[in-house]
């Protein structure tokens, strides 16, 4: 049997083939491809972003196109662009005007002018034992006001003691499996119950995968304040982060590494801190009602697994 530690290290001694290098054009894209260019003035972007894309022009691949935004590679490694309303992210780039790239063997040549552009990165959380402990009772208070907060949406249904929808239905006991696990302080526990979940659900990031994200980045919250044993949990979100590259698509196996990271949305990180430095409770409601907001059921399932983690169960007062 494969262990948690063991396949967290596997994969290290993969090779990639050597490959003839082709010429460049005088833009660096190769001279056999077709290739667009586009100028792109960015409002905000997150840290991650930021470092990824540098000043001036990157060459660029078009990983998915949604309705109003893309998701792009550069260099090996995957950004967001957004219109300039969305909500902020490590990976986010948000610009008032998207371009549209095509999809197929073409090579795109952006610009993101960054001179106007606020970065966005959140203040490094450092939780005390007296911040654990107003984490859990804020879950607590969230859960008595979750009404409040709209129609929960996949995983999100939990948090009323009901039932998600198909798919999701078959796996509602293997969620709570996960937060019974985190309640004992089981580590490799909750990493085989949430296994089982990885990219189940529809859409670029499954519910499964947002539920476990929002586990992830929960317990390594806790951790900080001993307490969860750091070293083990850090264990299982390695195990979990070589079980979604096979398990789930490109997108949200890397959104959720950031979270396994303890690196989410915006909303999700407010939450936390209001949580956490007993804000009024308005705060805190008000930074759950635009995590919730966030895709088709993303924000609830991710609410869902964070208090789940963090109180070992959905609906009642039980504590890690």
């Amino acid at each position: 049997m494969t262990t948690i530690a063991s396949a967290a290290a596997a994969g290290s001694g993969h090779r990639r083939a050597a490959r003839r290098p082709q010429q460049p054009d005088v833009l660096g894209c190769r001279s056999d491809s077709v290739m667009t260019a586009d100028s792109i003035r960015v409002t905000a972007i997150g840290w991650k972003a930021r470092d990824i894309v540098g000043d001036g022009w990157r060459s660029v691949e078009l990983i998915a196109t949604l309705s109003r935004s893309l998701y792009l590679d550069v260099s090996g490694e995957m950004i967001w662009l957004g219109p300039a309303e969305s909500t902020l992210h490590g990976r986010a780039v948000l610009t008032a005007a998207v371009p549209a790239l095509s999809a197929g063997p073409i090579r795109h040549r952006l610009h993101f002018d960054l001179i106007r552009a606020v970065e966005w990165q959140p203040a490094e959380a450092v939780v005390t034992p007296a911040d654990a402990d107003r984490l859990l009772e804020g879950c607590r208070a969230i859960l008595t006001a979750v009404g409040t907060l709209g129609t929960p949406d996949g995983f999100g249904a939990l948090l009323v003691g009901a039932s998600p929808a198909f798919p999701l239905d078959h796996a509602a006991a293997s969620a709570r499996l996960v937060v019974r696990a985190c309640a004992r302080g089981d580590a490799a526990g909750a990493a085989t119950a949430a296994e089982g979940l990885l990219g189940l659900g529809p859409g670029l990031t499954p519910a499964g995968d947002d539920f476990v994200g929002g586990v992830f980045f929960a317990r390594r919250l806790l951790a900080q304040a001993e307490a969860a044993p750091a070293e083990r949990w850090r264990e299982a979100a390695d195990w979990i982060r070589a079980r979604a590259g096979d398990q789930t698509h490109r997108i949200s196996a890397t959104l959720l590494g950031d979270l396994l990271d303890g690196a989410g949305y915006a909303p999700l990180h407010d939450l936390a801190s209001a949580l956490a430095t007993a804000r009024p409770p308005h705060v805190a409601l008000d930074a759950a009602r635009r995590l919730v907001r966030i895709g088709h059921s993303s924000g609830w399932d991710m609410l869902a697994g964070f208090i789940g983690a963090c109180l070992g169960d959905f609906t009642s007062g039980a504590s890690p």
